[in-house]
């Protein structure tokens, strides 16, 4: 396909934010945290952001040519961190204080994350709903696995959606056999790449 692919600066946090935002909006797993459509529209920019700083702090935010995409990554050593992950808390804190689901879905996530091995985590990846279904999330990714390729790096994300998984599977990740299960709410699949699987 060969569009542009260029690194996020700091000054981009907007625009990722709301290209984000669109792309999650009806995203099953947002609509279990912000059940309510309008109070979602008016928070779940805030609980993005908070992925957003994470990217920008500890790996890189990539954005797609014409700002029709974003891919949020970071880089994680092997073995498990001495310390509490606080992004959970602190996605409840900013976004919704009294929603404990905010906090709850990245406990869960971190619970099963796997830490025997470094690897390159797709924290996020979001397209806006028009340019969906032209590749660009497949290229999003695919510049990335290229490097992880090359460097010999696994790489693991989990799957909101079924849709989704079809994407990440024609690119080689695999599920690792293990749900995420949302309390009344929709599984994520976690999925793991092997360096040069496609």
């Amino acid at each position: 396909m060969g569009i542009r692919i260029q690194r996020a600066r700091p000054e981009d946090r907007g625009l990722v934010v709301s290209v984000m935002e669109e792309a999650f909006h009806h995203d099953p797993v947002s609509s279990w945290v912000f059940p309510h459509e309008p109070h979602r529209r008016a928070v779940h920019g805030k609980f993005l952001g908070v992925f957003v700083d994470v990217a920008f702090a500890e790996g890189f935010i990539d954005i797609a040519e014409g700002d029709a995409g974003v891919a949020l990554w970071l880089s994680v050593p092997a073995g498990v961190p001495e310390e509490e992950d606080p992004t959970p808390a602190l996605m409840r804190r900013t976004a919704d204080p009294g929603n404990e689901r905010c906090e709850l879905v990245g406990r869960l996530t971190g619970a099963i994350h796997p830490h025997d091995r470094a690897h390159a985590y797709l924290l996020m990846i979001g397209v806006t709903p028009e340019r969906q279904g032209k590749g660009i999330g497949e290229e999003l990714i695919a510049t990335e696995l290229d490097r992880c390729d090359q460097a010999g790096l696994p790489a693991y994300l989990e799957a909101s959606s079924a849709r989704s998984m079809t994407l990440y599977e024609r690119l080689g990740f695999r599920p690792t056999g293990r749900t995420v299960d949302l309390p009344d709410g929709p599984p994520m699949w976690p999925m793991w790449r092997e360096p040069g699987a496609r």
